[in-house]
């Protein structure tokens, strides 16, 4: 997966609560395993009304936010199912980056296992940052190695992350990329298991 370490963008501020999974993503378009494509559905039935035609004042629709690569969200962010289309949605509209007060675990796992970056701040400081993203300046900071983010008027604000999930989003590291990283042990391991064990080879 692609590093994150650290991203300037526009945030927009969705100030829902318990935004859960279906309406990140609803379930019509579970029908692929392709990430690419899914930016369309996210958040559909709030970005269109029933003819599919754009509502206007939803905040990804507003040509401020457009092109948004921060979203500053509600409480419980994700519950709901685990599908791990939210995360791949959120991505490939070009979000890196969720921030809230709290996630629901399973979407909180699909975001570092996706490379897209969870953070956690107080209740007061996401409340901070949705009120000076309504603002005539909606650019934010968002450090990893340093732990902070930045808001538009550059208050700071820092937060806590595991550090092996740190080191991986650091790294670009998922599942596959760790498991690469001893495929010197593994090739080791499967010529000494062809030499003991030639019919399996067959």
């Amino acid at each position: 997966m692609q590093a994150f370490t650290r991203l300037d963008g526009r945030a927009a501020p969705l100030s829902l609560a318990n935004i859960d999974t279906d309406q990140i993503i609803p379930k019509q378009f579970l029908k692929t395993v392709e990430r690419e494509g899914l930016a369309k559905g996210l958040f559909y039935d709030f970005r269109f009304d029933g003819e599919g035609n754009e509502i206007a004042d939803f905040v990804l629709n507003r040509p401020e936010y457009k092109g948004s690569s921060v979203l500053i969200a509600g409480d419980n962010f994700g519950c709901g199912s685990s599908r791990e289309h939210a995360p791949w949605a959120l991505m490939d509209y070009g979000i890196m980056c969720v921030i809230s007060t709290s996630f629901a675990d399973i979407f909180n796992n699909n975001c570092f296992n996706n490379g897209l970056l969870p953070v956690v701040l107080k209740p007061e400081e996401v409340a901070q940052l949705m009120d000076e993203a309504k603002g005539g300046n909606h650019m934010v900071s968002v450090d990893l190695e340093s732990q902070t983010v930045v808001s538009p008027s550059g208050r700071s604000f820092r937060f806590e992350i595991d550090p092996v999930r740190k080191d991986k989003m650091l790294k670009g590291l998922d599942f596959i990329g760790e498991t690469l990283m001893h495929s010197a042990d593994i090739d080791l391991y499967e010529s000494k298991r062809a030499l003991d064990r030639p019919w399996l080879e067959a």
